[in-house]
Formats: structure tokens, C-alpha cells, sequence
């Protein structure tokens, strides 16, 4: 089984809830700074490729980074949105964790079991 691989920013409160999720539970991951290591573009076209939501599921769009740009998403093209969130980082929500086809964006118990194939993870949460 591949290593969950988790993209971070150390001072947010739903990362370290994650990061501390995972670790009581044997996860084996992958922490990514998302800040210094941001997602290339093609990496957020395959995070996209795993949500059900889309761009909505990604970006951050509450954030004051997001409303400081004063955009309407929805005049711009996928390909403009994701240059946009390579560009600015702080646009993603976060964290977002992903493993073997499966995403799990913000701090989600339920979910995070979906990302390991240990057994009784959900007993844990």
C-alpha cells in the first residue's frame, strides 16, 4: 500500500488535528509543506480528478486570500483556476490528503480511514 500523502501548513489547526489523527493510528504519510512545496499543476488536475465536487471541494473560497482577489470563479476557465491556486497556494483548502485514488480535503475522521487499508481504523475515530 502506497504512503497517504498530505499536504500541510504547520500553524492550521485542521492539519495538525490530521497530522495527530494519523499518527495515533499507524498511517504511514508523506507531509508536504504546502506552502513550500506547492502543488504542480499537474498534481492539483489529479487532486481535481478524485473529488466530487471539483474546484469547490479545493479551493479555499472563505478565505480572505480568495476574497482579496474580488473573482468570479465561475468566468474562469479550469485551466485559469488552477494557475491560480499553483500561483497562490494560500487558495487551497487544507489539509488535503490523498492516497491510492482517494482524497480527503479539511479534518475529517470519518474520511480519513478511507485512506489506509488497516482494518477497524473507523473503530478508532
Amino acid at each position: 500500500m502506497e504512503k497517504v500523502l498530505f499536504y500541510t501548513y504547520p500553524s492550521c489547526t485542521s492539519c495538525r488535528k490530521a497530522k495527530k489523527w494519523l499518527q495515533q493510528n499507524g498511517v504511514d504519510f508523506q507531509e508536504r509543506h504546502l506552502f513550500r512545496e506547492t502543488p504542480t499543476q499537474e498534481e492539483l488536475y489529479y487532486l481535481l480528478s478524485l473529488t466530487t465536487d471539483g474546484v469547490d471541494e479545493l479551493l479555499a473560497t472563505r478565505s480572505q486570500s480568495f476574497k482579496d482577489l474580488n473573482l468570479d470563479i465561475d468566468e474562469l476557465s479550469l485551466s485559469q483556476v488552477v494557475n491560480l491556486m499553483v500561483e497562490n497556494p494560500k487558495l487551497l483548502r487544507r489539509p488535503i490528503l490523498v492516497s491510492e485514488q482517494r482524497l480527503v480535503v479539511g479534518y475529517q475522521p470519518e474520511q480519513l480511514s478511507t485512506l489506509s487499508n488497516k482494518r477497524n481504523l473507523s473503530a478508532a475515530v
